[in-house]
């Protein structure tokens, strides 16, 4: 055998430790991509009913949110209603209360006064 083709049987043998190397990559690759696709089917099968669970919740919420907007709504109705009442009720009452407070104010100023003419 000549030098050629000793240089080509270790060509050959590379070549097959090369492809054998390769096919074990390729076959860890398989493997791997067996995995994931597994847990992508369990990922899948669990999320699908939480996604279900989700939008069930959400329409709650939104239900809820609807509440509060009309108590929201009636408190603000009910806080109108008071603030006129009160207003109402202070123009009815202010004037007249002025008017007592005032009244008794020169009632006792006169009694003071008729007091200090009959003692001196």
């Amino acid at each position: 055998m000549t030098g050629r083709d000793w240089a080509a049987v270790a060509v050959a043998a590379v070549a097959v430790l090369v492809a054998g190397g390769l096919l074990v990559a390729l076959g860890a690759l398989m493997r791997t991509m067996a995995a994931l696709q597994t847990a992508i089917e369990e990922f899948r099968r669990e999320t699908l009913p939480l996604m279900g669970d989700l939008q069930g919740t959400v329409k709650q919420a939104n239900v809820d949110l609807e509440r509060v907007d009309s108590l929201l709504d009636r408190a603000e109705s009910i806080s109108g209603t008071v603030d006129s009442a009160s207003r109402l009720a202070y123009l009815a009452f202010s004037n007249p209360v002025v008017k007592a407070l005032a009244f008794g104010a020169g009632t006792a100023r006169a009694v003071r006064r008729f007091r200090k003419r009959d003692e001196g």
